[in-house]
């Protein structure tokens, strides 16, 4: 059961049950949150021109395309690199912060959560959504010693901790 790596003696324990289901739930949530970013970040690729009229828009700039692509791929990068767990302090807090730029850019919304338009469609949900999406950013990155079903938790149990994992 132990491996000698070096000078170091790692013993990978087996899992508990309370360990499966915390593995389990952070399983669920990685994967869920990387695809929702996923979705957005491919639509800059599949949809440039509404990301550029989104940038001068909101925050008065002008971007190229392969700005925007470059974004957009850099973001899918990530999300891969979420939804299998690897680099899980850096992807998780990458993509967290990426999201957190965002949910800042739409304070508006949260003062009126209620607000529909003139046929009566509620038109401040996506940012009751993306504060949801934030807060479970958050939990995922506080239970990242929990994410045993990821590379980085697989990683961890058979050579010890790393920073990187």
């Amino acid at each position: 059961m132990g491996k000698t790596m070096g000078k170091v003696l790692v013993i990978a324990k087996p899992l508990g049950l309370q360990d499966r289901i915390d593995g389990l739930a952070t399983l669920i949530m990685r994967i869920g949150l990387a695809w929702f970013i996923f979705l957005w970040a491919a639509h800059k690729i599949i949809t440039p021109g509404q990301y550029q009229g989104l940038a001068r828009r909101f925050d008065d700039v002008e971007l190229s395309f392969a700005q925007i692509y470059a974004t957009g791929t850099f973001q899918i990068a990530l999300c891969f690199l979420v939804a299998v767990g690897f680099l899980r302090y850096f992807s998780y807090v990458g993509l967290a912060l990426m999201h957190f730029f965002t949910v800042t850019r739409r304070w508006e919304g949260f003062l009126d959560p209620f607000a529909l338009n003139d046929n009566g469609f509620p038109i401040n949900r996506n940012q009751v959504i993306d504060l949801a999406v934030l807060v479970a950013f958050t939990a995922l990155i506080l239970l990242i010693p929990r994410d045993h079903f990821s590379l980085g938790g697989w990683m961890r149990r058979r050579i010890g901790f790393r920073w990187w994992q």
